[in-house]
């Protein structure tokens, strides 16, 4: 990477626009040239800064990608592998169920003709 390279003329701009902005009275065209230099140089830095955490959050994104496709494929295998395990009820629980409705139903129909 260069290490002197030059600033966008639009960080140019705005460093030389907010070293006018925050001009004093009796500063020189040097001061404020001086002052636009060092506000330059700040917006650079906060530039690279931006780009690194930019580039970060897309590695860490990348890598959650990554990792969610792995472990999907993952529990894809371990589920294939693994034999699904089918229970089987007994019938008499449902046939006592259903004999003692019938008889209930047949006690209340029967039941008040006696």
């Amino acid at each position: 990477m260069k290490k002197n390279m030059t600033p966008s003329t639009d960080t140019q701009i705005e460093a030389l626009r907010v070293a006018k902005a925050t001009q004093k009275e009796g500063q020189t065209k040097e001061q404020t040239k001086l002052i636009a230099q060092g506000i330059q140089k700040g917006i650079e830095q906060y530039k690279k800064q931006q780009k690194a955490k930019a580039r970060e959050r897309d590695k860490l994104k990348k890598k959650n990608i990554q990792t969610k496709n792995t472990s999907s494929e993952d529990v894809a295998d371990i589920s294939a592998l693994t034999p699904s395990i089918i229970y089987k009820q007994h019938w008499l629980p449902w046939g006592i169920v259903i004999i003692s409705w019938i008889g209930f139903g047949a006690y209340l129909t029967y039941g008040s003709v006696l």
